[in-house]
Parts: C-alpha cells; structure tokens; sequence
C-alpha cells in the first residue's frame, strides 16, 4: 500500500508496544513464586524475548516492503522473492498468513545468519535496517546466552531468594508458626529482596573509609534531626551514621512489642509509625504518629526499661536501625554526649519514667564515668599537666566538674599556683566564684596560699572573695600573727569587722595581743573602734589590759577622729 495521508496515523499504533511491559512483570512475579520450576520460567521467558523481537522484526520487513509505490514492489526483498516455483512478485494477492510466515522466517534466518541466499536485501531501506537488526542482534545474542549459562552455572539473585524463601517456609512449617506471622516474615523477605539498593553486599569490597563517607551523606541528615540526640557533638553523630543498618518494613509490621524490652534503637527516615497502647479492655488505641527523624526503642534500649507501648508500621517505612553494643561503645568514647542523650530522654517524660531513668543503669553509669573523669582532670591539674589537661578537656571532661571535696580543677590550679592551667582553666569556662564543700574559693585558696599572680588573674576576671565564717577566719589569721594573709584578704574587699562566734573582730584580737602593726592595717582596712564583743568590751579595752601604750593611742585617736 503506497503512503497517504493516514499514513503517519498509523505510526501510532506503535504506542502498544508498551504493552509488552505488563509480559515482563507477570514473569517477574512467575520468577518469585516458588511453587512454578525457575527452570522452566526462565526458558520460557528467553524464548518469548526472542519470539518478541523476531516478530516485531518481521513487521517491520513487511512494513518496508508494502510502503513503497505498486510500480516499485518488485524491488522489495518479497517482491524479488522466488521459491521453487513459488513466485512472490504479487505478494498482495497472498494470504496473510503466507505472508506472515515469510517476514518471520526472513526474520529468524537474518537474526541467526544462517539464510541460504534465497531472502536478501534488494533496496537501500532494507539494507539499512538489516544493519541495525544485525547489530541489535548481537547484543540479544549475547543476552539470551548470558542468561542460559547463568541457569546452568546457578547462583542469580532471584534464585537465591527463592531458596531462601523455600527454607524459611520449610521451618515456619516445622515449628507450625501460623499464617499470620509465616506472611509478615515472607512479606518481610520479599520486600528486601525487590528493594536491594540498599543492600549492605553492595558496598563489601568499598574501603571502610569511603563506607563511612557514603554513611555520613546518606545518614547524618536524618541522626541530627532526632530529638534523642539534640545538642550531641557532631564527631558522635559521625560515628552513629557509620554504625547504622537500613531496614525496609511493610504497613502493619509490628516493630517492638508492649513490655519487651529492645536490643536496637531505630530512626525514622521515611513512612509513618504507629505507638499503639493496650486499654484496660484490651482495645488499641493508636496515640502518637512517629514520623521522619523519630527515634523508637530508646528508653528500652539505654535504660533496660520494657516498652511502654506497642510500635506497630503505618505505611512503608525505611528505617535505621543501631544496636544496642554499637550505641554502648560509642558513648564509652563520647561520654559527654551521654549527660546530653539523658537530659533530653527526661525531657518530658511523666514522674514514673523519669524516675525509672534517674535510676537505670546508663545514667549510673555516666554518673560515675563523669566522677571518675573529674579525679583525672584534677590529678593532672595536680601535677601541673597542662598538655593532659587540655586533652581531657577537649575529649568532653566538664571543668566544672567536682571531686569528692566538692573541688573544682581550678580551685587545685588556685592552691598550687599553676597561673597557665589557671588561664586554661578560665578560658574553658570554669566558675571563678565556686565554692568547695568547705565554703573555700579559688580566690580564697590562692590568697592564702600566696600566690599574687594568680589572685590578680582571678580578681581581673570578676572572681570575690566570700568566706564563710570570715570572722572566725581573720580572727584565727591575727592570732597566728599572719599579716601577710590578713593584708591579702582585707585588700580584696572582705570585711575588716567580720566577727567570731564570741562577737569579737580581728581588731578585738590584735589589740588583746598587742599586734600594733596588724591594728593598724585592720584600722586602714575600714576596722571599727567600737564593735562590741558578748561581753561589751572594745578593742579600746582590750588593748588597756595588754598595756601596750602606743596601741592605746592609736584606739583612742581612731575613737577621737571618728
């Protein structure tokens, strides 16, 4: 038939090839079910390929001959044809089966290149498309033999789930595990199997360096959102993106069960999860949706706690799953991030949980972790260690951190005069005015113990001196006849009229000891004349009893010039 204008309609037609995609999944799911021979569904499928291409080829030889003009179809591979007797110059005139068999079997020679001669190319178009079928052909050709070999050696993907599945039915049949839980586990399977991208096989034979790479892209988005983990350092949330599985689940999985207790943390990347609670008549009743970067198990997991609440899937979710040895071991490192984890599972959780949190074993455990990694901060800051100081500090070690005394690491700098660990220490945000469970400040401790540098260095950066029981304290210096200390202490603004527990002021004991020159600087520090101890006596009258003349004196003018 020569070409008219209804002709470019008929290259429409060419749409329903798309029809040979509904072939190709029903051998897909032949190909999965265990109860048909793969053997025989895989020769099957080879053969329909082959049927397929050769047929569409076939149209398309009789396509080219039938659009050229009546006068031309003699030059067409049918037209030119003779067979025996058999004279094809008026193919039209032949029945269409006839025809059919000879553009197959043009077809099929051609593919195979076995022809004899008898059926060839006459005119350019032909030539043309006879290169591209060759050329296409041998690329089928290695396909189809491929694939045959492959049924011989054994081994593809698609076999080894069907073994996989055959045995998993075998023991569920065994052990009578019911319909229910034998469908969710075949569901389970067959859903990793058609989702294998993220099959872990994959990534066997990459360096460890570049799986952790590939896990810190794909993974560290979702791990920063989860509230468990707000606030953690980034180096921990590296080294949970390295450690995490991804799992796949189908609608109506149940993740975790109500009263067991978990052994993996998972993380919500896609989907939608259910927390179900139990009424007291037995009724679910579904009251949270857990949806992308939610966190499940955590409590379970970290605090051997049984699950409040039953997880079960809403729609096919992707998950994260961390186990709880891999979770354990990377807080052993990152201790400091276990303080902040904790902090933020209490974080509004009701009285009873809360408590079962206080009193696990995890925050024991980080309770006593953090002591044991103050005693190391301190000793170091003991031993003058800056370097090992630093190290401990920046591994997470808290500087505010206090011993069994109740001692910061800078109140120990302060005692020893360590002005470098000091400054550090500072730096690092260390309470300048923290007291020890003896009332004592850094500043304290560096005033008594002498050290002018580092009293200076305090003072610059706002610390002040509070003394509990300053009166005991400076009366106890004058008694010693420590004047360095006193002068020390009164410069740095404490009070020169602190009384005892008797009422006296240290003016009352230096003017009974007759120390003039400690009156003097008491005086000069703001010292009153006329504080009055339990028995009503002055440092006037002190000082009369002892007889020092000059220290009379100098009372009686401060009294005078008052």
């Amino acid at each position: 038939m020569p070409f008219t204008r209804k002709e470019p309609v008929r290259y429409l037609l060419w749409i329903r090839l798309s029809r040979a995609l509904r072939v190709t999944e029903f051998f897909e799911r032949l190909e999965k079910d265990i109860r048909i021979n793969y053997l025989f569904t895989r020769i099957i499928k080879l053969f329909v390929v082959e049927l397929y291409c050769t047929h569409t080829a076939a149209c398309i030889f009789y396509y080219l001959a039938t659009t050229l003009p009546p006068a031309k179809e003699g030059y067409t591979w049918i037209g030119s044809l003779k067979m025996g007797d058999y004279n094809y110059s008026q193919f039209r005139e032949i029945d269409l089966w006839t025809r059919y068999i000879t553009s197959l079997y043009f077809a099929i020679v051609t593919m195979a290149t076995v022809g004899y001669g008898d059926i060839h190319a006459v005119n350019n178009r032909e030539m043309m498309f006879i290169i591209i079928y060759i050329s296409g052909d041998m690329i089928l050709g290695a396909y189809l033999l491929g694939n045959m070999a492959a049924l011989i050696v054994k081994g593809s993907k698609t076999e080894r789930f069907r073994d996989k599945m055959t045995d998993l039915i075998k023991y569920m049949n065994k052990n009578n595990l019911g319909r229910q839980i034998s469908n969710e586990v075949k569901g389970h399977v067959r859903l990793q199997y058609e989702s294998s991208y993220n099959d872990t096989a994959v990534l066997q034979d990459i360096p460890a360096s570049f799986r952790a790479k590939i896990s810190q892209k794909l993974y560290e988005p979702y791990i920063k959102e989860v509230p468990l983990f707000k606030g953690c350092s980034l180096a921990f949330i590296k080294q949970i993106a390295i450690k995490v599985q991804e799992e796949l689940f189908l609608p109506g999985e149940v993740i975790i069960e109500e009263g067991n207790i978990a052994d993996h943390l998972y993380i919500v990347c896609h989907g939608k999860l259910e927390d179900v609670r139990r009424s007291e008549n037995e009724v679910e009743k579904s009251i949270l949706t857990l949806q992308t970067s939610s966190s499940l198990n955590e409590i379970s997991v970290l605090c051997n706690i049984p699950a409040p609440d039953t997880v079960r899937v809403g729609e096919l979710s992707k998950l994260l799953r961390l186990d709880k040895h891999s979770l354990t071991d990377i807080l052993e490192i990152h201790f400091s991030d276990g303080r902040i984890i904790v902090d933020n599972l209490l974080e509004g959780k009701e009285t009873y949980l809360r408590n079962k949190i206080l009193e696990s074993d995890i925050t024991l455990h980080i309770g006593k972790h953090e002591l044991e990694l103050a005693l190391r901060l301190n000793s170091a800051v003991y031993n003058d260690d800056l370097y090992r100081a630093k190290r401990l500090v920046a591994a997470g070690v808290d500087p505010n951190k206090t011993d069994y005394d109740g001692r910061m690491p800078l109140h120990i700098a302060a005692i020893n005069g360590f002005e470098d660990i000091v400054e550090f220490l500072m730096q690092k945000g260390s309470i300048i005015n923290a007291t020890d469970n003896h009332g004592n400040t850094p500043l304290f401790e560096a005033i008594k113990n002498g050290h002018n540098q580092v009293i200076s260095m305090l003072v610059e950066a706002g610390a002040s001196l509070d003394i509990n029981n300053a009166g005991n304290c400076l009366c106890m210096a004058v008694a010693k006849g420590d004047i360095e200390f006193l002068r020390r202490v009164l410069a740095n603004g404490i009070n020169p009229n602190s009384k005892n527990y008797d009422l006296r002021t240290p003016l009352h004991i230096a003017a009974a000891e007759g120390l003039y020159s400690m009156a003097k600087l008491i005086l000069e520090a703001g010292g009153s004349a006329f504080s009055r101890d339990r028995w009503g006596n002055t440092p006037l009258d002190e000082a009369r009893v002892g007889g020092s003349k000059e220290l009379v004196k100098m009372l009686e003018d401060a009294i005078s010039d008052a």
